[in-house]
């Protein structure tokens, strides 16, 4: 009796199935990307400096987390509740002139430069020129995204009623870390570090434009097409930058 012989099964179309499934999980499947905190790192030291120039030390807020997890600020142990006040009080400096008024000056705080509308006026007209004048391609576009820069400070200055304060560009917030420090002491100071300078865009925005900070980044990530939404986060910004910087951890106790 001869024997039946198995029918084959055509695994063509199963390759077809497994290929437009792989296609449909591409597609639909979110894959989660870490992303790292924004930080301002220190510059690299040009290696024919010779006399490296010397640092205000009312410019620089300095805050020290040691391997014990304890929190030091100017040289004073301070509680991780106190720090976000601190940092507001470093970055209000001697008065912003907008919210907080001039005050007596503290000489263990950074003095806020006053950028007047007239003299930003001044230094677009001299870019516009220079942009008008510029001898070569490469001069002409150097100067011109120079007077994009005072052409935004400008908007920015009408939007915030005719001038402002801001901290010097020497001014900065110093964190250091043991390399023992817990990640979750290390995340406490970060985070209260940025809530200080996230209150005061939000104070900032909510009595110049009715809208606090993240409300005026969320509407313009719904249109970023919004000239006018990022001309206000742009002129918050100005005056409360976020100068985080952050050096390499250390072995030593601090």
């Amino acid at each position: 009796m001869a024997r039946r012989s198995l029918p084959e099964i055509n695994a063509g179309s199963m390759a077809d199935i497994a290929f437009l499934l792989l296609i449909f999980w591409l597609v639909t499947t979110t894959i989660d990307s870490d992303e790292g905190i924004k930080r301002q790192l220190p510059p690299p030291v040009p290696e024919d400096l010779v006399d490296i120039p010397p640092v205000r030390e009312r410019n620089v807020f300095v805050v020290l987390v040691n391997s014990n997890d304890d929190l030091l600020v100017e040289g004073e142990e301070l509680k991780i509740g106190r720090l976000k006040q601190k940092a507001k009080d470093f970055l209000i400096a001697n008065g912003d002139g907008l919210l907080y008024g001039d005050k007596p000056e503290d000489p263990d705080l950074p003095v806020r430069e006053r950028i007047s509308k007239a003299a930003v006026k001044q230094k677009v007209g001299e870019y516009r020129e220079f942009v008008k004048t510029a001898a070569d391609d490469e001069t002409k576009d150097t100067y011109q995204k120079v007077l994009e820069d005072w052409e935004k400070k400008l908007s920015a200055i009408e939007l915030l009623g005719g001038e402002f304060k801001t901290l010097p560009g020497s001014a900065i917030i110093s964190m250091r870390n043991d390399n023992n420090t817990t990640y979750d002491a290390y995340l406490n100071v970060q985070n209260e570090l940025e809530a200080a300078v996230n209150e005061l865009r939000d104070e900032l925005a909510v009595a110049k434009f009715g809208m606090t900070y993240k409300e005026l980044e969320d509407e313009y990530e719904k249109n970023s097409e919004n000239t006018e939404m990022l001309a206000k986060i742009y002129a918050v910004r100005l005056v409360y930058p976020q100068r985080i910087s952050e050096a390499e951890p250390s072995s030593a106790n601090n």
